[in-house]
């Protein structure tokens, strides 16, 4: 079944206990840990604490997300083979509770080791980690798949999920820093860092596999287990709707992450400010905690792709006022963030929520296959984690960036300060412009709608 031929299974009514939805989201905060701190200490842990060069700390940190776009979908595979055989993906999902042990071995390099040995170690343990973590989330992913709710249900339970894990992101962003040590951080403060919040993350990852045991026993779905497997691979890249769908979440994940990566630069080179980094992080990520309820609400009044199609639009406007750099003004530039902000709160919950009633829709007659779905999503989800930082870096090479060592201050040409600003506002538009036109062609979600 392919386009508006599928059916999606009938809905039911559940609605879901607020105790159980709670268990589930704070899953979402021990992820959100993995999701948030090596990507803002592990490069500057490998060139100013472990002595790497920065072309191999770079590569240190990309051969990993190369890797998830292979290990995703074969765990996803695994997930899809656990719900056939046993009824549950819980084995994986306990599995990946041993991520937080990889999490304190990232910053636990052994000895002495610096330079290429100390890369080496940093390398394998963030592949080690990325394939646990793959463990848990593609199983917890799939859980609103798996459940007997219907299409306005799972926006509510992945709004649960998607507030938690904001905060999990601004309080491991904020505790990190200071957990090491601050400016005179040593490899001993990373390791305590490390440690101290790895015991957190096992915390929360335990209660969110309780949380879904608990979500399973009050809505769960009679459907028999198909086999799924490399079977549901092949239904899901041949699936229209899930291909439009992802190919659009690409364009979201890519373009979020370059803007994430642009952050300093356009703080340090386009505001003159560096300090004011902390306040457009803030601005962007802070609005996911107010404005989620919204989104809810708005989706549930006209449907969720017109609801996410006015989220890429205000990304794309807001981006273009941040083109204009300085001449706006401060207050209007971090409003500009800010609103990009409430757009990225919408893009996170809404296509998450989507992806449930694609899975739904193509797996009614055959059972299992949201394992293997979910694995492409959230291998999507490293692509575009990958591309958006280095199609920045692109456009700062294009433009002639001078690259600089600790305590230097080059002159930059004025093509290098104009990559910084257009990479930052005009190239993120238009990447969100693309998202728009991919998304269009989506057509699942007025017949899900109907069927809720």
């Amino acid at each position: 079944m392919t386009g508006l031929d599928r059916r999606p299974a009938a809905a039911t009514d559940t609605a879901l206990p607020r105790g159980p939805l709670a268990g589930f989201a704070a899953g979402s905060l021990g992820m959100g840990v993995w999701v948030t701190v090596p990507g803002l200490l592990l490069l500057y842990f490998l060139t100013d604490v472990l002595a790497v060069g920065p072309w191999l700390a770079g590569l240190a940190l990309l051969l990993p997300k190369v890797a998830d776009v292979v290990l995703h979908p074969w765990v996803g595979h695994r997930a899809d083979v656990e719900q056939a055989r046993r009824g549950d993906r819980r084995r994986l999902l306990l599995l990946g509770c041993a991520l937080p042990v990889a999490f304190a071995a990232l910053f636990a390099v052994p000895g002495r080791l610096t330079g290429a040995p100390a890369a080496a170690w940093v390398a394998v343990i963030f592949v080690a980690g990325n394939l646990l973590f793959a463990a848990y989330q593609v199983p917890y992913l799939s859980t609103p798949a798996d459940l007997r709710i219907g299409y306005h249900e799972r926006t509510r339970l992945m709004a649960f999920r998607m507030v938690v894990l904001t905060l999990g992101i601004l309080l491991s962003g904020l505790l990190a820093p200071l957990l090491t040590g601050g400016d005179a951080a040593t490899r001993g403060g990373y390791q305590r860092m490390g440690l101290v919040l790895a015991l957190g993350m096992l915390a929360a990852m335990l209660v969110g596999v309780a949380g879904i045991a608990r979500l399973r026993g009050s809505a769960a779905d009679p459907t028999p287990a198909g086999h799924g497997g490399w079977r549901a691979l092949r239904t899901a890249l041949r699936d229209r709707q899930f291909r439009w769908l992802v190919a659009a979440y690409l364009a979201m994940s890519t373009t979020t992450h370059l803007v994430l990566a642009g952050v300093p630069y356009y703080a340090e080179y386009e505001l003159r400010a560096p300090g004011l980094t902390t306040v457009l992080v803030a601005a962007f990520v802070a609005p996911a905690l107010l404005v989620t309820p919204g989104w809810l609400v708005l989706a549930r009044r006209v449907g969720k792709q017109r609801a996410l199609l006015g989220a890429q639009g205000a990304f794309a406007v807001g981006s273009l006022v941040l083109a204009v750099g300085r001449p706006a003004g401060l207050v209007v530039l971090v409003g500009a963030v800010a609103v990009l902000g409430v757009a990225f709160a919408g893009m996170q919950l809404l296509p998450f929520s989507m992806l449930p009633d694609v899975i739904r829709a193509a797996t009614a007659d055959t059972g299992t296959g949201a394992g293997t779905y979910t694995g492409v999503w959230t291998a999507t989800e490293a692509t575009g984690a990958a591309l958006g930082p280095y199609a920045y870096a692109l456009c700062l090479t294009v433009g002639g960036f001078v690259a600089s060592s600790a305590g230097e201050s080059p002159v930059q040409p004025d093509a290098a300060l104009a990559a910084v600003r257009y990479g930052f506002g005009l190239l993120p538009a238009v990447a969100m412009l693309a998202a728009v036109l991919l998304q269009r062609r989506y057509t699942l979600d007025a017949t899900a709608r109907a069927t809720s």
